[in-house]
């Protein structure tokens, strides 16, 4: 793929079961772009909300100002617009009218021409007793990988 991974939203996964997977640009600004390559960005709360105009916004997700900017520096928690075609936003907008759906940033990276990209996932919430078998799969996973090297 060719992609430098900038950050994961792991709360993401851990939370929700991600139905759908999408690829949208940003509309970010030059300190944005610069900090983001230094990897200084977080997903965390983030969310994608749909406007009134029909237009993808990417809330609460927190890029540091760059500290060499030479002018005023942006808001950290700034909503950004996401750059999606018209035929995906508007499956994203009948998804979304589902109870339960959520948009959520999955992953902020760069593609080979130097373009900033974000990873949206289509997510279903999950259950506490969901969360708590995903882990004991994943705690059971490694015991058998760690049986497993040892022979």
């Amino acid at each position: 793929m060719g992609a430098k991974v900038v950050c994961r939203n792991k709360k993401a996964f851990h939370d929700y079961h991600i139905d759908q997977k999408f690829e949208a640009g940003m509309v970010l600004s030059g300190p944005e772009v610069k900090s983001l390559r230094a990897g200084r960005a977080n997903l965390k709360d983030g969310y994608v909300k749909i406007d009134e105009h029909g237009e993808a916004m990417l809330h609460n997700v927190h890029i540091s100002s760059y500290i060499n900017a030479t002018h005023n520096p942006n808001d950290p928690l700034r909503v950004r617009k996401l750059l999606l075609h018209k035929r995906e936003l508007r499956k994203l907008i009948g998804k979304l009218q589902e109870k339960g759906l959520a948009l959520l940033p999955l992953s902020i990276y760069f593609i080979a021409n130097g373009r900033a990209k974000v990873e949206l996932g289509l997510a279903r919430g999950k259950r506490q007793y969901d969360k708590r078998a995903a882990l004991k799969e994943k705690q059971t996973n490694r015991e058998v990988q760690r049986a497993m090297r040892r022979g």
